[in-house]
C-alpha cells in the first residue's frame, strides 16, 4: 500500500517534519498508482498524524510530527478494543498503569512548576463536602494533572489512555464504597509538592495497590475479562 510505502520513508527518516510530498499526480506517476490511491494514503497518514495538507500557493502535503494528543486519542481507541479480548483485560490494564504512573509520580515531583502544584492542589477534596460524582470528577482529574506534571510527553501519551479506559470500563461499576482513598492524594501531592521523588513514587504504589482488589472486583463482576 502506498501509506505503508510513505510511513516506512517517514519512520527511517528519509522524510522529514516539514518536508513536502510531491503533488498527488506526481506521488500517482512514481509509485504507478491513481490519483484516488494518493488520496486515501495521504488521508491515512493526516489521520495518524503524520502528514498535513494545506490549499493556496503555499500549501501542499507536509510531513509533520504527531502531537502527545494525537498519540494518546489513538491509543486510547484502540486500547479500548484491545481490552475487550481475553490477553488484554483489566489486570494487563492494571499492569500497565503500574509500570507507567508510578514513575510518573516521582518526574511530577522533579519537575512539577508552580502552575502545577495549584491545579494539583485544587484537584484535592473533603469527602464530607463533595457529592459522589464529584468526587469521581476530581480523583480522575487528580491522576491526570499529575501525568501533565512529569513534564513527559510520551509517558503521558502511554499512561493517559491505560487510565481512560480502566476509567471507563470500571466507573459505573464502581460505589461509593471504592472511593475511601482520597487522604492517598493528599500524602501523593505532598511528596510532589516537595519535590521527593522517591516518597511520590511510594505514595503512588501505596495507592495504586489499594486500588487494585476494588478494580479486580468491579471489573470482573462486570463481565470485563482478566488475565
Amino acid at each position: 500500500m502506498l501509506s505503508d510505502a510513505l510511513r516506512a520513508r517517514i519512520l527511517t527518516r528519509e522524510l522529514r517534519p516539514g518536508d513536502r510530498l510531491p503533488i498527488e499526480p506526481d506521488l500517482a506517476e512514481q509509485y504507478g498508482v491513481s490519483r484516488s490511491t494518493v488520496r486515501e494514503a495521504l488521508r491515512v497518514l493526516t489521520s495518524q498524524g503524520l502528514v498535513s495538507t494545506s490549499r493556496g500557493v503555499l500549501g501542499g502535503s507536509f510531513i509533520t510530527c504527531p502531537e502527545p494528543a494525537q498519540i494518546a486519542d489513538y491509543l486510547h481507541a484502540s486500547l479500548s478494543l484491545l481490552a475487550e479480548s481475553r490477553n488484554a483485560g483489566v489486570e494487563s490494564l492494571l499492569e500497565a498503569r503500574d509500570i507507567l504512573e508510578v514513575p510518573a509520580a516521582g518526574l511530577a515531583a522533579l519537575r512539577r512548576t508552580p502552575e502545577d502544584l495549584e491545579a494539583l492542589r485544587a484537584t484535592l477534596y473533603d469527602p464530607a463536602d463533595e457529592p459522589i460524582g464529584r468526587r469521581i470528577q476530581l480523583s480522575r482529574l487528580f491522576h491526570e494533572v499529575m501525568l501533565r506534571a512529569a513534564d513527559s510527553p510520551i509517558v503521558e501519551a502511554l499512561s493517559g489512555p491505560i487510565f481512560r479506559v480502566l476509567y471507563e470500563r470500571l466507573i459505573d461499576r464502581l460505589s461509593k464504597h471504592d472511593f475511601v482513598m482520597e487522604g492517598d492524594h493528599q500524602l501523593i501531592f505532598d511528596a510532589i509538592a516537595a519535590g521527593d521523588a522517591e516518597a511520590a513514587r511510594a505514595e503512588m504504589q501505596i495507592h495504586l495497590q489499594r486500588l487494585r482488589p476494588a478494580s479486580r472486583r468491579r471489573g470482573i463482576d462486570g463481565g470485563a475479562s482478566s488475565t
